[in-house]
């Protein structure tokens, strides 16, 4: 069509190589070089003095094309199906222009990181990157025939995992997904040569203040599922990197907090057991410190380590807010804002608060001789910490080239609008036992659902709705 925009044209500087050309995953096809003799079902394409985006929007123009014209006509009855090239492009007639863009793709993109990270990547980057977010049932870590098949089809730029089981798995789910899992993604990543993030845990960390990246347990039948695992998982793809050039980093987070998680873990946990009041005293000690990783920081981070991967690669860093948190101090803190009771200041001793654990563990190994299914708690295995430090050092990332964009920004910062978020959350989902009343919600979008849908309906049917107008806006 001699628009310049050949591999070596002399427009391609100045308006790029056209995807028809670069487009590898149609080579061949009709006899072509990549894509040269499909064209019409790649998005980006210069055709009649524009670039063309999706096939849908380009079709009728390609359809009058002399060359679209002239390999029909060369091709006959073996000219490949449009469905069939699309399918090999990964539906572009929905995804525009991809063959331009680096394809990533996030395992465990359904939870709090993950979800954050597909966020970042769609609305916060400057459009060169496109991710995936496979869900289990299309792409298990407990099945090898998955992976294998899932990247072969896509040939990602990138992996990112964090994918995790709850953390009270039983050993044979944490293996296999935690452990054996984050393995299989990291030799997929060396087979086709491409960087390969894990995300892993303050698990595999000792007790104590200012603990190093260096700083790791030794391995050991007594940790827990999940310490073994993230150790496991930590300490091979260290091996492979060093044997084999796996180009990996570790992130390596501590208590993480943020809006947007489905699951009651973690901090949310213990926002939960003050605001339900069912922690009647401190579950602790003062002077209790731990580390804390913001949710909104790590996209960034993310996005900074993959553009600089001869930085970054074959190092683990510990990525926590600058100050460790004081858990006795945190606790006030939101007992304040909500204006309860309790927990009242009585520190109860970790040999007590450990034997009511002896007791909880005793009952339901009697409910499981009665086929009742009750699991422990997973926080109560991880109790001690409550009653022990551990904070994480920050100076090998303060000496990398990542600078943090909002060095103020703590959990305490961030206290107010988490707690009002979650609590609005969880009073629709019907979870309190004890606090129900006082919990503003006066602007939540889904109040009108819940209490006046006759009136959403008929909004809806016959006159305008604020969201639905917002959507028809951009059709």
């Amino acid at each position: 069509m001699k628009c310049g925009r050949g591999p070596k044209g002399a427009k391609a500087k100045k308006l790029g190589v056209c995807p028809a050309a670069s487009e590898n995953r149609l080579d061949k096809i009709h006899g072509g070089i990549n894509s040269g003799r499909a064209c019409w079902v790649v998005a980006g394409t210069f055709c009649g003095g524009t670039v063309q985006g999706s096939f849908a929007k380009k079709q009728l123009a390609c359809k009058r094309c002399d060359f679209y014209l002239k390999v029909h006509s060369e091709e006959g009855r073996k000219i490949e199906n449009t469905h069939s090239l699309l399918k090999r492009l990964k539906d572009t007639s929905s995804r525009l222009d991809i063959t331009q863009k680096r394809l990533g793709v996030i395992i465990g993109s359904s939870g709090l990181i993950g979800g954050a990270l597909m966020y970042y990547f769609k609305t916060k980057t400057s459009g060169d990157i496109e991710v995936l977010g496979p869900n289990s049932k299309r792409l298990s870590l407990r099945q090898p025939d998955d992976i294998k098949r899932y990247f072969d089809k896509y040939h990602p730029d990138f992996i990112i995992n964090c994918a995790i089981t709850s953390l009270d798995s039983d050993a044979q789910l944490t293996l296999e997904t935690n452990y054996l899992g984050a393995i299989r993604l990291a030799k997929m990543a060396r087979l086709q040569k491409i960087p390969y993030i894990h995300f892993s845990s303050a698990a595999t960390l000792p007790m104590g203040e200012n603990l190093t990246e260096e700083d790791l347990r030794p391995i050991g039948p007594k940790l827990s599922n999940y310490a073994k695992s993230k150790l496991l998982a930590e300490k091979t793809l260290q091996y492979m990197h060093e044997t084999q050039g796996l180009d990996y980093t570790t992130v390596r987070l501590a208590v993480v907090y943020g809006k947007h998680d489905h699951k009651i873990q973690g901090f949310q946990r213990l926002l939960f057991s003050i605001a339900d009041q069912s922690m009647p005293f401190m579950l602790s000690k003062p002077g209790v410190c731990h580390s804390y990783s913001n949710t909104k920081k790590i996209p960034p981070f993310i996005n900074h380590i993959l553009e600089s991967r001869d930085e970054f690669s074959g190092q683990s860093y510990n990525f926590v807010d600058q100050e460790p948190v004081e858990m006795v101090a945190l606790i006030k803190a939101i007992k304040t804002y909500l204006n309860l009771k309790t927990p009242r200041e009585l520190y109860i001793p970790y040999p007590v608060a450990n034997s009511g654990k002896a007791f909880i563990k005793w009952l339901i190994k009697r409910l499981g001789r009665l086929g009742v299914v009750v699991r422990l708690p997973a926080e109560l295995q991880f109790m001690k910490s409550f009653y022990e430090t551990q904070t994480l050092s920050v100076e090998k990332l303060a000496k990398s080239s990542y600078r943090d964009p909002a060095p103020d920004v703590t959990v305490f910062t961030e206290l107010t609008s988490i707690i009002d978020y979650y609590l609005v959350r969880w009073k629709h989902l019907n979870l309190f036992t004890a606090f129900h009343e006082d919990i503003k919600e006066t602007s939540h979008p889904a109040a009108e659902f819940m209490d006046t849908p006759e009136n959403l309906l008929e909004k809806i049917n016959k006159y305008s709705h604020e969201p639905l107008e917002d959507f028809e806006a951009h059709l």
